[in-house]
């Protein structure tokens, strides 16, 4: 074992209890302290799940995971120990990815917009690898961080097949004039970085990109730069309800490699899965700490029936500022399950859902038809790992909401057998883990033994 995650971190769990046996035991303990502060519950099963995936699908890409999306320690313990890179967008995240022990070689500092104070922090705790898409960036870090080591981000609006983006990059155009500055300034630039998105992760858009990748290689070596690293970006799917599952993704890449980087070339790649691995691996719950009823209007109706309809608009102890700031990252907000489950009898109306009172722009969620619910009943949403949890308290509004992680006895075991490396064939998959004895292979399953043992919890 590496060191950075032991069973101290984590509720070690067994067969035969769920997400939501476990939800339910934590919601009783709840219940009986009045407390309503919203808590999420991690598998980390899930995560070394998607990990050992990953790894199969392309056995050439190194997962950097991008700290921004989810910087709770259990994740960063997880991924530290299973041998992944991190890829860090501030002195925050490089801090608190270093604070338990990762070293400075498996960080990439990779927003292309860094302020001259951070750039000097990372060059004091050693972290070399920076992306750059500009001739003030390049001059900041030739000022700040001269023995830096550069990733070149190309953006996917010159790229014809992916679809337009908002992402940082520069145009294949501008590619040379920078990297001729870079060598002017005595700044090496080691490869090449780009992002298409989820939306941009199709066959014809990763084939371009990476055939666009390689024609800046040949220029930055032409010019004498040592390229040696090709960064992919992220934009890999979370969740299984997407138009293309991730072997399919990575059969793309693996052709457009194979085709432009192959084996032997001397070309390093990395990858910056961030919602891929966290997504699903998260459950949320909140209380509802307030009711407002609103009269709707039906055209043609009188009065008295008027008043009879209404529509429900329900404030919850968490919102857009905290842990549903994934909203304000075009992620859909998922459907709640109800805590308790309602009397078939009992009828459903129009709801609205928002932050805690006193936030007019706090808007979760409308349109969701809902039994009557009451000040003090829990909500809980699924899928919900990404851009929930920063790595800093200081980029939300309030308390952050506590993570009681739990991990299945057969994922620990894949940890300590696989130490970060893939299964080298279907038997060893099959003779680690099988439906009817693993938990952690189920998406939604968390097992966890009869006694809580909560000094364990991160």
């Amino acid at each position: 074992m590496n060191g950075y995650l032991d069973e101290s971190n984590f509720l070690m769990v067994e067969e035969g209890f769920t997400t939501r046996d476990l939800l339910e035991n934590l919601l009783g303990e709840l219940c009986q302290e009045s407390d309503q502060q919203p808590f999420f519950v991690a598998d980390l099963g899930d995560i070394v799940k998607k990990h050992l995936r990953f790894l199969k699908a392309l056995p050439r890409v190194k997962p950097y995971f991008p700290v921004k999306c989810n910087g709770s320690e259990g994740v960063i313990r997880l991924l530290a120990e299973l041998g992944a890179g991190f890829a860090c967008a501030n002195k925050a995240e490089i801090s608190r990815v270093q604070g338990i022990g990762v070293p400075a070689d498996r960080i990439f500092y990779s927003s292309p917009c860094k302020q001259v104070a951070h750039i000097r922090y990372a060059a004091a705790h050693g972290v070399r690898l920076m992306a750059f898409d500009n001739e003030v960036e390049l001059s900041k870090v030739a000022r700040s961080h001269p023995r830096a080591r550069l990733l070149l981000g190309i953006t996917a609006d010159s790229i014809p097949a992916a679809l337009p983006s908002l992402a940082f990059g520069t145009t294949l155009k501008s590619c040379r004039h920078l990297l001729e500055t870079a060598k002017e300034q005595a700044v090496q630039v080691v490869g090449i970085s780009f992002h298409l998105g989820s939306r941009g992760l199709e066959p014809q858009a990763l084939a371009q990109a990476v055939a666009t990748a390689q024609l800046v290689f040949d220029m930055g070596t032409e010019l004498g730069h040592h390229m040696h690293l090709l960064d992919l970006g992220g934009g890999f799917p979370g969740t299984e309800d997407t138009r293309a599952p991730l072997e399919e993704i990575a059969a793309g890449i693996n052709s457009a490699l194979d085709l432009y980087f192959p084996e032997g070339s001397g070309v390093d790649i990395v990858a910056r899965p961030g919602r891929y691995y966290v997504t699903s691996a998260f459950t949320l719950a909140v209380s509802i700490t307030a009711l407002e009823e609103i009269p709707v209007e039906q055209p043609g109706s009188d009065e008295e029936e008027c008043g009879s309809k209404k529509s429900l608009v329900y404030h919850l102890s968490d919102g857009i500022y905290g842990a549903f700031s994934c909203l304000l990252f075009d992620s859909p907000c998922p459907r709640p399950r109800l805590h308790k489950r309602p009397c078939p009898e009992h009828p459903w109306h129009s709801c609205s859902l928002r932050g805690p009172p006193g936030h007019g722009e706090d808007r979760i969620a409308d349109g969701l038809e809902l039994p009557l619910l009451h000040v003090g009943d829990w909500l809980v949403f699924g899928n919900m790992g990404a851009y929930t949890v920063p790595a800093s308290s200081l980029l939300t509004a309030g308390p952050q909401p506590r993570v009681t992680y739990a991990m299945s006895r057969m994922a620990w075991k894949a940890i300590q057998l696989f130490q970060g490396k893939p299964p080298q064939a279907e038997d060893d998959r099959e003779s680690l883990c099988t439906p009817l004895s693993c938990g952690w292979e189920m998406a939604e399953t968390l097992c966890v033994t009869p006694v809580f043992a909560p000094a364990g919890i991160i």
